[in-house]
Parts: C-alpha cells; sequence; structure tokens
C-alpha cells in the first residue's frame, strides 16, 4: 500500500520511470532537468491522445522543486487536461517520487504545460471536439 506524504497525485499516471545514477550530480541528486523531461514526454503521451496526433510543447509555466529525487527513486508522473482551446491545451502535470525500496510518496514539483497540436505540415490545427 503506497502511502502519499502531500495529499494524493491530480491526474491519471501517465509515466513512471527509474532514476538512474546517469541521470544525478556527484552528490546523487537527480537533475531537475531530467524531472522536467520526464513531465515533458508525460505531457506529449496524454496530449497526443487528447489530440488524436502530433503535439508540441509551446510553454512551461512555473516550476519549483519542492523534493529532490535520488538515484533509485521512482518517478510517477501525473497529467490532467486542464483547459482545451481551439489549437491548444493546458496540462496540469504533478511528478511524485516513490522513494527506493520504501512505499512513500513525495510530490516533486508540479507545472502547467501548454501544448499544440499540428497537422502533418506542422502547422498548429485544431484540438477535436471530444468523443
Amino acid at each position: 500500500m503506497v502511502h502519499y506524504a502531500d495529499g494524493r497525485p491530480i491526474g491519471d499516471l501517465t509515466l513512471r520511470t527509474l532514476a538512474m545514477p546517469s541521470d544525478a550530480n556527484a552528490a546523487g541528486d537527480i537533475f531537475g532537468g531530467w524531472v522536467m523531461a520526464q513531465m515533458d514526454l508525460a505531457c506529449g503521451i496524454r496530449a497526443a491522445e487528447r489530440a488524436k496526433g502530433r503535439v508540441v510543447t509551446a510553454a512551461v509555466k512555473e516550476m519549483s522543486f519542492a523534493k529532490a529525487m535520488k538515484i533509485g527513486d521512482t518517478l510517477c508522473i501525473y497529467t490532467h487536461v486542464e483547459r482545451v482551446g481551439r489549437t491548444s491545451m493546458t496540462l496540469k502535470v504533478e511528478a511524485w517520487a516513490q522513494r527506493y525500496l520504501s512505499d512513500l510518496m513525495e510530490k516533486v514539483t508540479h507545472a502547467d504545460f501548454v501544448m499544440v497540436a499540428l497537422d502533418g505540415e506542422g502547422q498548429p490545427k485544431a484540438v477535436p471536439a471530444e468523443t
């Protein structure tokens, strides 16, 4: 049974991955850029499903790191489509760390990602209505 230290995640579990030594600095702390890249991957997955096609990241709104991740932690990314415009959508994204060999889950960071749907020529296209 997982124990959530900081409330419960908002959204759907979209990506889980293990933090490895190549993702860390000399002190064993995971690079914030690596965490952000995993969040971007998860947004790409969720937004492409919603747009039924290609998407790109247009913006990432303010992000700060509340807790560090260490080698061996499992990074769990939760996403929620908060708003859909004509060609873009805003996703709420949370990054949680399941601590190594533990049932403890702690929120590492969160942010809003703005994703834009693209057509075959790489131009913005309308996000289809939800079915």
